[in-house]
Order: structure tokens, then C-alpha cells, then sequence
């Protein structure tokens, strides 16, 4: 290893002299200059390199060993130019309408805060009567259809193997679970026969609009699938819930058809009719009102959640609550994931099947424990038929918006 002194680097003659009172600028400078010469050429001959300052060695052993550099001129200053310092980067600032946007991320989190607030201070949602309920589920709809054409809905009706696997999990594997828990909660928690009947009751009714919500948030295709599969399902229930809540409870229920019919358009159809023909023909409209409608929606959401819930809360904390309450957890979570592994075995070769799993465990897990409240205390005598649907109401609701928040970041 040869070393090479500072005072004598002025003497080489090279293209890029190097002095030594500069040596800091050149080192500086050198980052700046996109070609770069042999380092061997601008040192002296190992005779004339005397050993003096051994911390700076360089090797003439490599001749490709390269220093970009650039010459220095006597204007050069031990002080670099700011010029040629990086500037710092300014962030962006975030958009208002990207704010709104991102506030159906926060809809977990809002359903669980509107749930406490119920349980701690009643009164602040039990002015949101059941009388808004068909309103603000018909905006959630209104706002999908914002968001899709109508050449989504015309694909989905071309899927009618999705559809009927759908209709299956809804009407035949949930029911089924239905029952078994129902019996489970006389004969094993040895709850009185009206809770068994409560809970056999939410099993037999149709999905739940908020579904079609929870698939526009997880998968925005599958939305036009779902929302045809709840409305299937809500226009079949006039004949088939009172038939499976005779075969499973052992009393025959009417259901007004023509107050379902009504339900159907006023929910469903109307709203979502009404969001197609604005993005068809007024999109300017649409594009103005798209960023308000997920913080609407979310506020709309943790109503629909709240609300049952306060209005229903002495049934919520009767002396069965507890066992009630565990009974419907588990209900749910096994209907959900019966009508995930159901679509799982049934497309399992289908290139979407992850978002047809999701979709249809929101089918499956969601049902209209509204209606089935509804029919309780319309129908029974006891109350205590009421109590399930009214904790599905709520259980349904944060199992289903939990999984949106889960699947989305697995998404991610």
C-alpha cells in the first residue's frame, strides 16, 4: 500500500488538479459531475510519494479505481453552494373531497361508539324511531347506486349459480342454525321456550339491506350481486318466512304482502333506480354529491345500529341478556361462516371467489332482524321473543362491519 503526501498533490498535473487547501471541495464537488477519470493518473509515481500522512492511502494496484470529480476553479469556497443543496420537500396537502372519501374506514369504529353510547345514554338515539329506519336504509342504497351502472345489474343477473347459492345459505343453512341454537338455548342454558322461539324467529326472515352496504365497502363489484340476492330473498319472504317459521317455531305468521311489496320499492328499488339515472344522465350532479355520501353514510349507519339497540335496552338487559347475548354471537358468527365456506367449496375455481366468499357470508351472517322484531311483537304475546332480535339487530350489525374493516386490510 503506497501513501502519498498533501503537499505535493498540487504538483500533479492532471485535468483535475486537486490542492490542498481544497481538498474538502473537491470532495463535495465530486458527487455533483457525471464522469469520472482514472484516480491513478492524477497521483505522482510511488518514488515521489513520501509517507507523511498515512490516513489518506490510495492503491495503484487497481487501475479502473475511479473518483468522479470536476475541476475547481479559484472561485471555489470551502462554504458549498446552496444551490446545490437539496431543497426541502413541501408535503401535500390532502384534498378535502380524498377526507371524505377515507370515512368509511372509520365505520367500525363509529358503529362500536354509537353501540356504547346506546348502552350508557339511551335517550340519545331513541328519537330515531322505527319510522326512519325504511328512509335511511334507502339512502345506504341510494349511495350504492351512485357508485354503480346499470351494466353491473345486468351482470349480476347473469349470474344466477351465485344467486342461488345465495338464496341456499340464506334460506336453508341459516334457518338450519336457527333451529340448532334454539334448542341449544332451552336444553343446554335451559332458557325459557320464547327465547328459543326469538331466536329460531331471526333465522327465518330475509337479508338484511345493510349486506348489500358491507359488500359495497369490501368489494364495490360484488355490490349489484348482493343487493340482487337481498332483494330475492326480502320479495320470497312473504311465502317462505311464515312456512319456516311454522316447520321451526310451530306457528303460522302472516306477512303482509302488499306492506313487503312496499318495503321492496321503497328500500331497494326507488333509491337505487333514483342513483343509476343521476350517474346516467347528470353526472356533473353526481360527481358534486359522490365525496358527501360516505360520512353521510357512516352517520346514517351508526343510527341504523344504535337506535334498536337503545330503544330495546331493558329487553337487552334482562335477567337472560348474558346468556342471550352469547347465544346470538354465536349464531351469527357460525352463519357467517358457514355461507363463507359454502361459496368457498362451491367456486372454488372461479377467479373471484374470494370477493363471492365475502359476498355471501354477508348474506348468510346479515339477515333483517328488523323484521323479525317486528313480527315478535306484532305476533307473541311474550316478550321474550322479542329479546333476540333485538340483540341480533345490534350483533349483526358489529360482526358484519367488524369483518369490513378485516377484510380491507387483508385487501391491502
Amino acid at each position: 500500500m503506497n501513501s502519498i503526501s498533501l503537499k505535493q498533490l498540487h504538483t500533479v498535473s492532471s485535468p483535475c488538479p486537486i490542492h490542498t487547501s481544497r481538498l474538502k471541495p473537491v470532495l463535495l464537488r465530486c458527487v455533483s459531475n457525471p464522469f469520472s477519470t482514472p484516480l491513478h493518473s492524477h497521483l505522482p509515481t510511488p518514488r515521489q510519494r513520501p509517507s507523511i500522512f498515512h490516513s489518506f492511502h490510495f492503491t495503484d494496484r487497481n487501475p479502473n479505481l475511479r473518483l468522479p470529480c470536476a475541476p475547481l476553479h479559484s472561485s471555489d469556497s470551502l462554504v458549498p453552494d446552496p444551490s446545490h443543496l437539496p431543497q426541502a420537500v413541501k408535503p401535500d396537502s390532502v384534498p378535502i373531497g380524498d377526507i371524505l372519501k377515507r370515512a368509511n374506514s372509520f365505520l367500525p369504529h363509529v358503529v362500536l361508539g354509537s353501540t356504547l353510547l346506546a348502552l350508557i345514554f339511551p335517550p340519545s338515539f331513541t328519537w330515531f324511531t322505527t319510522r326512519y329506519y325504511a328512509p335511511a336504509l334507502g339512502f345506504l342504497m341510494f349511495a350504492v347506486g351512485v357508485n354503480s351502472s346499470e351494466k353491473d345489474f345486468l351482470e349480476a343477473f347473469n349470474r344466477p349459480v351465485e344467486i342461488v347459492v345465495g338464496y341456499v345459505g340464506q334460506f336453508v343453512m341459516k334457518p338450519l342454525l336457527g333451529y340448532l341454537f334454539s334448542l341449544i338455548s332451552v336444553t343446554v342454558f335451559g332458557l325459557p321456550t320464547p327465547i328459543g322461539a326469538g331466536i329460531a324467529l331471526v333465522s327465518c326472515v330475509s337479508g338484511a339491506q345493510l349486506s348489500n352496504y358491507a359488500t359495497f365497502l369490501t368489494d364495490p363489484q360484488m355490490a349489484p350481486l348482493s343487493i340482487v340476492m337481498t332483494s330475492l330473498s326480502t320479495a320470497s319472504a312473504v311465502f317462505v318466512t311464515p312456512l319456516l317459521s311454522l316447520l321451526l317455531i310451530g306457528k303460522r305468521l302472516p306477512v303482509d304482502v302488499k306492506g313487503m311489496v312496499f318495503s321492496i320499492t321503497q328500500i331497494v328499488v326507488a333509491p337505487i333506480a333514483l342513483g343509476l339515472l343521476l350517474n346516467r344522465f347528470l353526472p356533473r350532479i353526481c360527481n358534486a354529491i359522490r365525496p358527501f355520501l360516505p360520512p353521510l353514510s357512516v352517520f346514517v349507519t351508526a343510527l341504523c345500529v344504535g337506535a334498536p339497540l337503545a330503544i330495546n335496552i331493558e329487553a337487552v338487559k334482562s335477567p337472560f341478556g348474558a346468556s342471550i347475548l352469547l347465544l346470538v354471537v354465536g349464531f351469527h358468527l357460525a352463519a357467517f361462516v358457514v355461507g363463507y365456506i359454502l361459496s368457498g367449496f362451491v367456486f372454488h375455481d372461479s377467479p373471484d371467489v374470494k370477493a363471492l366468499q365475502r359476498t355471501i357470508s354477508f348474506e348468510t351472517g346479515m339477515q333483517s332482524s328488523l323484521l323479525a322484531l317486528a313480527l315478535a311483537n306484532r305476533f307473541f304475546d311474550d316478550q321474550l321473543v322479542s329479546v333476540p332480535p333485538a340483540i341480533s339487530t345490534v350483533i349483526m350489525s358489529l360482526m358484519g362491519f367488524s369483518l369490513v374493516m378485516i377484510w380491507a386490510k387483508r385487501k391491502e
